[in-house]
Order: C-alpha cells, then structure tokens, then sequence
C-alpha cells in the first residue's frame, strides 16, 4: 500500500481504528447513537471515487459489501445507509450506517444532526471487537494499529 497516506487529521479525531482490508482503512465513527463505519481508500490524493482505477473501484464496492455485512451481523438495522459526501471532508471514505427506525435522526439522514454522543470505553472496544472478528471472519481485517482502542 501506497507509504503516503495520511488519514485526514478530521477522521483521524472523529474515529476509532478498526483495522486494514486490502484497500481500505476501516474505522467506527465515535458517536455511539448509531453503529457507522467509515471505509477510507489507504492511497494518497483520493476525493473521488472515480479516482481509484476500474480495479480499485471494483474492490472498493466489495469492501463495502464486507463492511456493510459485518454491520448487519453485530448492529442489526432496519436500513442501512451508505454514502460517498466529502463536503466537509475531501479525501475519499464512504460511510455505511446502520440505522434503526426512531434513531436519533430517523427518518432523515445522520450527517450533521446533532450532537455526537461519545461511546464508554467499554462499549467502543466491545463494537470494535465485534466487527474485527465479522470482517475478519467475511475475508480478513487485519489490525491497523495505532487507534485501534477507544484509549488510543
């Protein structure tokens, strides 16, 4: 993978590390009203989508399918929603959140409602665990490293 990417310092502060697929960086969003991972493209200079070749694009979407799987599998929902904005934050990640009717923002959309609500140390690692151990067992995620628990 590409030594110069940077994760922008924006998710890095908004994020917990869940760990690496192929392509992407996953991470879990620190608002603990709703169960979201962000999959962020581990290649330097991304915005949009159509950045990635044909091949990274293929594998970006099955990415999110496994994320997307592994989100179902320890939040259940009644949709899941899944985005590419990058209005606020320009380098390219796309959000899958599992929303369940009456959320907090239900039935409108999570970005900018509200005030995050932080997760428990407990309650961060025990997510984190959860997916890892999904993604891991849908195709492998491996840990990130560095941020990976609610402490980092």
């Amino acid at each position: 993978m590409s030594g110069s990417f940077d994760l922008d310092p924006r998710l890095a502060g908004d994020t917990f590390v869940v760990g690496d697929l192929p392509l992407c960086r996953v991470l879990l969003m620190r608002d603990a009203r709703y169960a979201w991972l962000v999959l962020v493209p581990r290649r330097a200079g991304l915005v949009e989508v159509a950045d990635l070749s044909v091949d990274q694009r293929a594998l970006l979407w099955r990415e999110v399918d496994t994320a997307a799987d592994a989100l179902r599998a320890t939040a259940p929902c009644d949709k899941l929603n899944i985005g590419a904005l990058g209005n606020i934050v320009r380098q390219l990640h796309v959000h899958v959140v599992a929303r369940v009717e009456g959320d907090a923002a239900w039935p409108g959309p999570v970005w900018g409602f509200g005030k995050a609500e932080a997760y428990s140390d407990e309650a961060a690692e025990h997510r984190i665990v959860a997916v890892r151990q999904r993604l891991a067992g849908l195709g492998g995620s491996q840990p990130a490293g560095e941020g990976s628990s609610p402490q980092g």
